[in-house]
């Protein structure tokens, strides 16, 4: 017998196939019952009719319990009302497991028994839908990353010193070396990365001891940071702008089942594949003072300025040439003003908030010596980072998307916790 995916139905309509999966429910009417199959590629409606099967095997299927294992043999047929729905007629039905009572039922649960449960939770139809459309990210950031001349390096997850202060960092004892830390980002050595590559990616998960508890932050969550050599600030924009639009393609065209389950507005998605507007920080400021905010100049922006930024904007919107007080020291000053950095930020719409941080990088030695010294960071720790501005320094930049944050906005899902598959946040780390 011929085991197929049930995303494959379609093109075996009339032939005798078997199916393997769970039951995600069932309902019988007199001498029908209708299992609902699932298998991790799609869902499928399979009906067994009492008189075709006989008392024992009706039976059988009537034992059947909420996410019991079986494998189902028999006919897919178009749904004689649903087009490009497909439905099974059941043949025959081989039970590999009778699953006992299952905790997670139709009625409201609440988040803190889901997240307790977290392991059953992925099943559901909603949580199936968003980590599907994470896998479209995840792939879609790489294909174009590929497509673009990118290398993929890997940074490490333990590194030996912080390079902005360590208040936000892991630290965990490292044999007898001392105290390390879990990284927050692979940045500084995909720098050292372009000099031999020339542009390189990094893509894994990162870790932040940030105490936050908004619906926006993890502890641990997946980063995709780029580095690119001989780019500078707007080529650097650019290069951002066309990877989300096509990320956003990528899910409009694989995700359309998942972004129905997820009642995503699809329109608003599409409207996304157009030039992203960028204004200054200065002129940021100018309008969110105009629209009632009592944000200052040098302030960073909060969930609050993000969102009331792109109101009304079909299209995430960047801000760019920041203050130095609020930059990172590695970035690289405005030659037009020595006060600002040329970093972006690019803030996605309907309230989701930063996507990805960028900037082009400091290339000069000692200009970077000095900011090392200012901010009082250890020059001998990072003495080999300076080196990358001694041999052969060029001009370069490079950003960061978290992947999670991404999920969210593409799938519309309102906390980040359900864009990862086991989430760590600072009051859970279980299972």
């Amino acid at each position: 017998m011929k085991h197929i995916a049930i995303k494959d139905c379609k093109a075996h309509i009339g032939e005798e196939i078997a199916l393997r999966g769970w039951v995600r429910n069932t309902r019988s009417s007199g001498k029908l019952i209708f299992i609902i199959l699932r298998d991790g590629t799609a869902e499928i409606q399979a009906i067994a009719f009492k008189p075709s099967l006989g008392e024992e095997k009706f039976a059988v299927i009537k034992s059947l319990t909420m996410e019991s294992s079986v494998i189902v043999t028999g006919i897919p047929q178009e749904h004689p009302k649903k087009p490009d729905v497909f439905e099974l007629d059941i043949n025959e039905i081989e039970i590999v497991q009778v699953a006992e009572e299952y905790p997670i039922t139709k009625k409201e649960h609440g988040v803190d028994f889901l997240l307790s449960n977290r392991h059953l939770w992925l099943r559901s139809r909603k949580q199936w839908a968003v980590l599907r459309i994470r896998h479209t990210v995840y792939t879609g950031i790489q294909e174009y990353l590929h497509k673009e001349g990118f290398i993929r390096f890997d940074s490490p997850i333990f590194t030996p010193s912080a390079c902005e202060g360590t208040t936000t960092l892991f630290e965990v004892p490292y044999f007898d070396l001392g105290n390390a830390y879990l990284s927050q980002s692979g940045q500084l050595y995909l720098e050292a990365g372009i000099m031999s590559l020339g542009r390189v990616y990094d893509f894994g998960p990162v870790f932040r001891a940030e105490k936050s508890k908004t619906r926006k932050h993890l502890t641990e969550f997946w980063m995709m940071d780029a580095e690119a050599a001989f780019v500078e600030h707007e080529e650097n924009m650019r290069i951002q702008e066309s990877l989300i639009r096509y990320v956003i393609c990528k899910a409009l065209t694989e995700n359309q089942i998942e972004l129905e389950i997820l009642e995503r507005d699809t329109g608003k998605l599409a409207k996304m594949d157009a030039p992203f507007p960028i204004i200054t920080y200065e002129e940021a400021i100018e309008q969110l003072q105009n629209k009632g905010s009592d944000i200052r100049y040098g302030d960073d922006f909060g969930a609050r300025e993000e969102e009331m930024l792109t109101e009304g904007s079909a299209v995430p919107v960047f801000i760019e040439k920041w203050p130095k007080e609020i930059k990172a020291f590695y970035m690289k000053r405005d030659p037009e003003d020595d006060d600002l950095v040329l970093g972006s930020d690019l803030i996605s719409t309907e309230g989701f908030g930063e996507i990805i941080g960028g900037s082009q990088r400091e290339d000069d030695y000692d200009i970077l010596l000095g900011r090392i010294k200012a901010q009082n960071l250890p020059v001998e720790e990072n003495q080999w980072y300076l080196d990358l501005r001694k041999y052969g320094s060029v001009p370069h930049s490079g950003f960061g998307i978290g992947l999670e944050r991404t999920v969210a906005w593409i799938s519309g899902v309102q906390h980040i916790r359900e864009t990862i598959p086991f989430p760590r946040m600072i009051y859970r780390i279980q299972p």
